[in-house]
């Protein structure tokens, strides 16, 4: 690389010889994974405190899945339509792409993503890209390509770019032999999905870039999500929101699980609720990068006696996946999360009778429920 030395030393020679006399010196670089992503060794990764006339500009990686859309119409109502940029490498909906700025954004491609960061002047990201647990165990190789190669493409140019980052895990990060009743922030993890695998693998890649780099990466383990907005995505929890959309058109539900499978869960809202609240919380105030949160913890059969209140004549038969019912069997029964209750004052609003009655009023199930009174 003679090249490149006589250019180094060219420069080196005038700046030291320049007529100000501030002792400029060359700062050296270091080399972020396997591309040429270089960062200054003594730059700042500390994001940058917004006042409400300077608000975050926001990229929602994912964004299609069941949390994206969501989550974008919280931050938009916040920050500002035009400052929240959802993506995705899936088409929108009409009703999607005309209510705020929409991109394709490809996390296995690094350059598309730097430029968008770049572009748009990014400084808040929003990590949802992933394979959720049964689809994962279905193709492992893609899994492995989106859950991973796609987490160090986001942790490069999140380091990079000075970026505040957002990574959601999930209960799914623990195993068979984690303490399941409650689990706490900290205790083994040994999980049997690719899916848990890869949230292990992103928590403590996040942690590292926290220490090693000063990146300001967040993370909240989720619980089983239910929301009324979008469609199951092929979750093992996903039987929670289906059960509502049977109830609805058909009056029958067949659930993949054993009726006594017991699993934290939690309304969308009070998910959603969570991250803004985890991502505003001021840095000191952090006393861990990865936290658990918990709102209530049922199993099918409890769900379905709740919405039978609603709609009598349901009828629950199971028929038991065996590979979604192992996975069941290896998570948390309930979620230990009094560190986030205590660190940036965490609160649920919504228990079991809560979420069924609003799910059902999301869903428009009033016919249906006037014909069973």
């Amino acid at each position: 690389m003679p090249i490149v030395k006589n250019v180094s030393r060219a420069v080196s020679q005038l700046l030291q010889s320049s007529g100000c006399g501030c002792g400029i010196s060359i700062v050296p670089v270091r080399c972020i994974g396997v591309s040429p992503r270089q960062v200054a060794s003594d730059a700042s990764f500390h994001s940058v405190s917004f006042s409400e006339s300077d608000h975050p500009r926001v990229l929602i990686t994912g964004g299609l899945g069941q949390l994206g859309v969501g989550l974008a119409k919280l931050l938009r109502r916040r920050f500002g339509k035009n400052n929240v940029i959802l993506s995705d490498i899936r088409k929108p909906a009409d009703s999607v792409f005309y209510s705020g700025p929409f991109i394709y954004a490809d996390i296995l491609d690094y350059k598309n993503l730097r430029e968008i960061v770049v572009n748009n002047r990014i400084t808040w990201l929003f990590h949802y890209s992933a394979l959720l647990s049964a689809v994962g165990e279905a193709n492992v190789p893609l899994a492995r390509a989106v859950n991973i190669t796609g987490l160090h493409n986001v942790l490069d140019i999140a380091a990079e770019h000075n970026l505040r980052l957002f990574v959601p895990s999930t209960i799914g990060a623990f195993g068979p032999t984690s303490p399941r009743d409650p689990t706490p922030d900290l205790c083994i993890q040994r999980p049997r999905t690719i899916y848990g695998v890869s949230k292990v693998h992103a928590e403590l890649m996040g942690e590292y870039y926290h220490y090693r780099y000063g990146l300001d990466f967040r993370c909240l383990r989720y619980p089983g999500i239910i929301s009324a907005d979008s469609q199951p995505g092929g979750g093992t929890t996903d039987y929670a929101v289906q059960i509502f959309h049977d109830a609805i058109k058909t009056g029958k539900f067949q659930c993949n699980l054993k009726p006594d499978t017991r699993l934290p869960m939690m309304y969308i809202d009070d998910c959603l609720k969570a991250t803004l609240e985890v991502m505003e919380a001021p840095a000191e105030a952090l006393s861990m990068r990865t936290y658990n949160i918990s709102a209530m913890s049922f199993t099918p059969e409890e769900l379905a006696q709740e919405v039978q209140k609603h709609v009598p004549e349901l009828q629950v038969t199971y028929n038991v996946d065996e590979v979604r019912q192992a996975i069941a069997d290896s998570w948390p029964m309930n979620f230990d999360d009094r560190n986030a209750r205590r660190d940036w004052g965490w609160k649920h609003d919504y228990d079991l009778p809560e979420l069924v009655t609003t799910m059902f009023s999301f869903l428009g199930s009033d016919s249906r429920i006037a014909q069973a009174n």
